[in-house]
């Protein structure tokens, strides 16, 4: 690792040109996208070509508790052996120092890929397609809300306060004035972003009280779930230095939008480079329909995945610019499957069921298995969808315990993404939603203490 600065992309290199490097942090992202790892000299990560973490970094729940995921040998805390990807390494121009910032992706003593791991996930379903010729592309949006402080969990989450001296308006989708009202914060958004080497293809001002937009171009899905991951980080941190936060909730404020993690999916011939959705003379292909037919087959049991919370089927609410059923449709952002307007060589599927709270590697790889379990069933989708699919019937689960439900029962998509993920994610979930269940809410006090 003596040389390990030579491998470094360009703008790691450029970002340290003329500067002593202080710090590494190698990191990985947890079950919930949480970066767990350590930060370590510089001089020592140049000695190291790995390090360890216990595995049970992978069965803690969002509040730090514990699923009791361990299996047979019992919760033993095995040492995993982390090993860097040294594409990935980027700035963390936020820090006092001068540091960067490692993905690590994560091995078992033999040099087997653990398999609950996120990354190692996707990465499998990325290998299903390439043993089938195919290279998937996707190219993911992130919507976030940027509030203003909040310090008590009691108290409501409210948009933080603009340049103007008012609160975040609501409803002033695409206006470049409420755009401004963050400039700041934007600001710094996009300077994190030049430092770490990612290249924003636009923000925009969504439809919430200072909900924002950023989407990211085309690509392939491990570096675009990298992206998102750090992006979610630098965002949050470019929040903070404004005294506001970054939230990626799926729905933060009451009769407010909810936040999505829209997938744009398209696959590609390794061979040719063609786009198999598009036929010689242009036109839609089988596979564009059976693409289709898998995400309608198969994405009610990965909702869970997708929907990662109890917070998460709040966003699932008609006329709110969530889908509440699995229609597609053309150009229409009422069903939860949409095709957007393209030439045949950028034809694509968007997914919107993901929330913004969804790990990006999970979030990417059960939409990216529900694809392929379609191309590979030759599934063939319902009827397009005319009109405004808000009229239609829902078909999404609406709260988590249903949908962990649908998730135990889905042994197809198991095989795509790995058995013992599967396993895991289901215990952890589960124990999630038993500390949610044993949480009296304030409008349970309200309505039931006296009344009922």
């Amino acid at each position: 690792m003596s040389d390990w600065t030579e491998q470094l992309p360009d703008a790691a290199a450029a970002y340290l040109e003329g500067r002593r490097l202080d710090e590494v942090e190698c990191i990985v992202a947890d079950l919930p996208g949480i970066a767990r790892g350590k930060a370590v000299p510089a001089s020592k990560f140049a000695r190291q070509a790995y390090f360890h973490l216990p595995d049970s970094i992978f069965y803690q729940t969002i509040t730090g508790e514990w699923g009791e995921a361990a299996g047979e040998e019992g919760f033993i805390e095995r040492d995993m052996i982390l090993k860097p990807d040294m594409s990935t390494a980027s700035a963390a121009p936020w820090t006092g120092d001068w540091t960067l910032q490692v993905i690590h992706d994560a091995f078992d003593r033999h040099g087997e890929p653990i398999p609950y791991a996120p990354r190692n996930v996707l990465k499998r379903v990325v290998k299903l397609y390439e043993d089938q010729g195919w290279t998937p592309v996707v190219a993911p949006e992130m919507e976030f809300f940027i509030v203003a402080r909040n310090l008590d969990p009691a108290k409501d989450i409210e948009p933080m306060m603009g340049r103007s001296g008012r609160p975040a308006a609501a409803r002033q989708a695409y206006s470049m004035t409420a755009v401004d009202e963050f400039g700041p914060v934007i600001d710094d958004i996009y300077d994190f972003a030049e430092a770490q080497g990612f290249e924003i293809d636009g923000i925009t001002q969504e439809g919430g009280a200072g909900q924002l937009e950023i989407n990211l171009r085309h690509g392939d899905p491990v570096k675009l779930a990298d992206e998102v991951f750090f992006f979610k980080r630098l965002i949050r941190e470019a929040a903070l230095r404004h005294d506001c936060f970054a939230t990626f909730m799926a729905k933060p404020i009451a009769n407010e939008p909810g936040s999505a993690m829209h997938i744009h999916h398209s696959v590609m011939e390794t061979a040719t480079g063609r786009n198999i959705f598009s036929g010689p003379q242009g036109g839609e292909t089988d596979a564009f329909f059976h693409f289709i037919g898998g995400l309608q087959t198969h994405l009610p049991a990965a909702v869970a995945v997708m929907a990662p919370y109890v917070n998460s089927y709040r966003r699932y609410v008609r006329d709110h610019a969530a889908p509440i059923n699995l229609e597609w449709g053309r150009d229409n952002r009422t069903t939860g499957i949409r095709i957007p307007l393209s030439g045949p060589d950028s034809r694509r599927v968007e997914n919107r069921l993901a929330g913004m709270d969804c790990n990006p590697y999970l979030g990417i790889a059960a939409s990216l298995a529900c694809g392929y379990l379609g191309l590979m069933e030759e599934r063939r989708p319902s009827k397009q969808f005319r009109g405004d699919a808000y009229e239609g019937e829902g078909d999404i689960p609406r709260v988590l315990g249903s949908a962990l439900d649908l998730w135990d029962e889905a042994d197809a998509l198991h095989d795509v993404l790995g058995p013992e993920f599967a396993r895991v994610y289901s215990i952890v979930k589960r124990a999630e939603y038993e500390e949610f269940l044993a949480v009296i809410s304030p409008w349970e006090r309200e309505h039931l203490l006296l009344n009922v």
